[in-house]
């Protein structure tokens, strides 16, 4: 239980904007091949503009490294943007005792 409770401190989450070149290139291949993220690397929710030009993207994982694998297999179709963030909850927490 310790080990799974370690695992977990260091998951980090990463707000990933993208940014379409066109989004129908991008659509295809996700049909078609999928999100081609490893399974350590976990998606938990996106939005999607409107227009289709941009996604706001949210993804877990403990190593960097494999944000940037996935992102690599994309870049061809899609600028990105990332920014690691925390829950509201746990910025709370880090804050309360400053206030």
């Amino acid at each position: 239980m310790a080990s799974v409770a370690r695992r977990e401190s260091t998951l980090m989450l990463y707000l990933v904007i993208e940014t379409f070149k066109d989004p129908i290139p991008v659509y295809r291949r996700f049909r078609d091949q999928g999100r081609l993220a490893s399974e350590e690397l976990r998606y938990v929710a996106s939005w999607v503009t409107e227009d289709f030009k941009r996604c706001y993207q949210v993804m877990e994982c403990d190593d960097r490294t494999l944000l940037e694998e996935w992102m690599e297999r994309w870049r061809d179709l899609v600028e990105f943007e990332v920014s690691p963030v925390r829950t509201s909850a746990e910025a709370f927490s880090l804050i309360q005792p400053k206030l």
